[in-house]
């Protein structure tokens, strides 16, 4: 377990997550087979030559798993009771095949629940690729376990 109990998230805190994923095409294409989605500007590269993109673009539901997997080891593994919500998603730059995107989160709001026994903590993602560009961001809310009593 290297997630973080609901007492170790800090308002204001951002965190770096190390974990890094370059994008193949085969990721974008197996995402798309299982999620049904075939939509040829993911799948086509000869639809998506005619686009002003140029190229075929990864799946943005794929980007966003992807992100929320980057960020997980160090914030919510082994320690989350539930993914309580996504709010807020936007992909304000496309990926491509061959990216290697890279992830951060700050901590933007906690609270205990009403019993006491758990926290809510709701943090910014943001998702960027190898040059930088914000790729996509969000806010994920979880329901995080509080620190066993020992």
């Amino acid at each position: 377990m290297t997630g973080r109990y609901y007492e170790e998230f800090e308002e204001g805190e951002t965190i770096e997550h190390d974990k890094r994923r370059t994008i193949s095409e085969s990721d974008n294409q197996r995402f798309c087979d299982m999620t049904m989605n075939q939509q040829p500007l993911h799948l086509d590269s000869e639809f998506a030559a005619d686009t002003e993109f140029g190229e075929r673009l990864v799946n943005g539901l794929y980007t966003l798993s992807l992100a929320v997997g980057l960020t997980i080891p160090d914030t919510s593994d082994g320690t989350i009771v539930a993914n309580l919500s996504y709010d807020d998603v936007e992909h304000p730059h496309p990926v491509f095949h061959g990216d290697t995107i890279r992830a951060r989160s700050t901590v933007i709001e906690k609270r205990e629940t009403s019993d006491g026994e758990r926290g809510v903590v709701t943090m910014h993602v943001e998702t960027f690729n190898g040059d930088d560009a914000l790729v996509c961001e969000f806010h994920r809310t979880i329901l995080s376990l509080k620190r066993p009593n020992e």
